[in-house]
């Protein structure tokens, strides 16, 4: 079964993204940063279900959410089992600068997988040796940067791992 899944490209004032470094539970050293977001609960939007997972993971919530900009399709292992998702990625805005509140609400794997959040700037992003995803996130949020958000979601390449 296909995991519905909403995520946030979340930019403060300075056009920074926060990115969630996280880790393999039994495998501290296998490590890559990622959006915020999550699965849809009971009968909830991919909307709500974006503000949710922000707030749950980041606790912040001073956010306006924006249009969605990226859909994939993605499929990795994780925590023992393989994962096979439908994410779609909101463009939100936040007046906040300073350090993230931090997690609110995790789940037991979150908490034994999750080791910190941060703010990148897109140079910072562009020159990561680390593993990032979406893979194309630094070249994604250039774009973004740019032009804007798309007038359409634009689909990415399915990232199978």
């Amino acid at each position: 079964m296909v995991r519905q899944v909403a995520r946030v490209i979340l930019l403060d004032p300075e056009d920074r993204v926060l990115l969630m470094h996280g880790h393999e539970p039994d495998d501290p050293a296998d490590t890559w940063w990622f959006t915020p977001g999550g699965g849809l609960e009971g009968d909830e939007t991919r909307a709500q279900a974006a503000l949710r997972e922000l707030a749950e993971e980041t606790g912040l919530t001073d956010v306006e959410l924006g249009p969605v900009l990226w859909q994939r399709h993605c499929s990795f292992p994780f925590a023992g089992r393989r994962w096979d998702q439908d994410e779609w990625y909101y463009l939100a805005r936040t007046r906040h600068t300073g350090p993230v509140p931090g997690p609110q609400a995790l789940t037991p794997l979150e908490t034994r997988s999750l080791s910190g959040l941060r703010w990148w700037t897109s140079a910072e992003l562009s020159a990561a040796h680390e593993t990032v995803y979406p893979i194309r996130l630094a070249e994604l949020l250039r774009t973004l940067l740019d032009e804007g958000p798309p007038s359409t979601p634009v689909v990415l390449a399915p990232e199978i791992v």
